[in-house]
This record gives structure tokens, sequence and C-alpha cells, in this order.
């Protein structure tokens, strides 16, 4: 299996690591700081280099039997098994993604109790699809968002046993896609403190360390596709 690094430290722009397998599916390390997509989320680029080469890395996704693969560019090179790399992830991007992700957590929070049903994190702009039937207007719910913004409000996670996950139902917002099961822990995203919490559930993406971070966010539609659902997309500050 890859040892997950961003999963420690979603700030970590780069590290070492120890070629396991290079095909033309993919380069699979045993650690990594690229986040593979999941979730929503769009997967890391950025490079690998080695004594003697260097390969461009699109997008990181999973692979089979908990391992990431990091696909190379058309035209670069494969390192050799064995060999050390400086595996390094495209900073601005994967920033842009975790201010998106943990915006549209406060999204979620801004609209207590309502279930969704779908959603998709980019860098440019990211939405989320709601199970309402009377949405709010646009200019209350960019009030509403950048409120929570504004707030300082810590970004943490933590972990507990599926079987809590089942005790407590509501932590639960999505309502096609269920949190991924089968470790026996489910890891969960605060935005807040523990006592008062503004937004908790489960969660495997990256995020800002404060909500300060995320700068302005704007709402660019807010749209319905369906009796039932509205969508509302979002974008953020360069």
């Amino acid at each position: 299996m890859t040892a997950l690094l961003f999963r420690d430290d979603a700030y970590l722009r780069g590290a070492t690591a120890v070629v396991v397998a290079a095909g033309p599916e993919g380069i699979i390390l045993d650690r990594t700081p690229f986040y593979p997509r999941s979730g929503g989320q769009p997967g890391d680029a950025g490079s690998l280099a080695w004594a003697g080469g260097e390969a461009t890395i699109a997008e990181a996704v999973k692979g089979e039997a908990d391992t990431i693969r990091h696909p190379v560019a058309e035209g670069s090179p494969l390192p050799p098994v064995g060999a050390t790399v400086t595996a390094t992830i495209d900073w601005a991007l994967r920033h842009r993604h975790m201010r998106m992700h943990t915006a549209l957590h406060l999204l979620c929070a801004a609209l207590p109790g309502v279930g969704v049903t779908g959603g998709q994190i980019g860098a440019q702009k990211s939405r989320l699809d709601f199970d309402m039937a009377e949405p709010p207007t646009k200019e209350w719910l960019a009030e509403a968002l950048n409120a929570l913004a504004a707030g300082r409000h810590p970004v943490s996670d933590s972990w507990i046993a599926e079987a809590e996950l089942d005790a407590r139902p509501g932590l639960v917002r999505t309502l096609s896609v269920q949190p991924p099961r089968g470790t026996g822990r489910i890891r969960l995203v605060r935005i807040g403190t523990e006592a008062a919490p503004v937004d908790l559930q489960p969660c495997g993406g990256t995020h800002v360390a404060n909500t300060a971070e995320i700068g302005h966010i704007s709402i660019l539609k807010l749209e319905s596709k369906g009796r039932q659902n509205r969508r509302v997309q979002i974008t953020l500050e360069e």
C-alpha cells in the first residue's frame, strides 16, 4: 500500500519516495504527497525527479490494493523500480482545491439539514447539488458563506469507528454516496471547535487549516436541476 503523506499534512508540497512499480498505467511509490482523484476532488498534478530523469504527473488516481498511481504525461520517461524520487505537487493547484473544498463544507453549514445529492470540485468553479424545493436567494447565500469564511474557524480532522457513524447517521450529508467503509474507521472533518462545530461530516479530502484562507466566495449560479434538486455553483477570488 502507499503511505498517504497528505493525510497527515495537507500543506506538504513534496517528499522523497521509492518507486515500487512503473508502467504505462503509472508509477506507484511507497509513499506520496499526491492526493488521488476521489470524493469529487481532482487528483494532484506535479512531477517526479530522480537521478537522470524527471516525469510530469498529470493527475494522481487511486490504484489497486490501497495504492496510488501517478500517471506520467505523454513523452515523460519512467523511473527504474527501486529508484529514489523527489515527488513534488503543483502547490498552487492543490491549495486552490483545498480552499474550494473547505468552501463547499461551509456551503453545507449555511444550509443545515439539507441533503447533498452531488458535487464537484474544480480550480475555477465548484458546485454542490441539494435536495430542496425552495432555495435561498443568491444574495443571502453569498452573505452567509462569506460571514462563515471570515469567522476564522479552525479546520481539523479526527477519526471515529464505523459503528459510531452508524449511531450518528446525521453526520452524513450526501444522499447518494456513503463514506468508504472496510477499514473499521471513518475520517471526520470539523470546521470550528469540538464544542461548537460549524460543520462536521465524513470526508477524505484536503482542506485549509482555517476558513480565513478561503478568501471571498462568489455564487456563480443557483439553478434548478429538477423538482427537488438545486445546484449551487461557486468560485473564489484568486
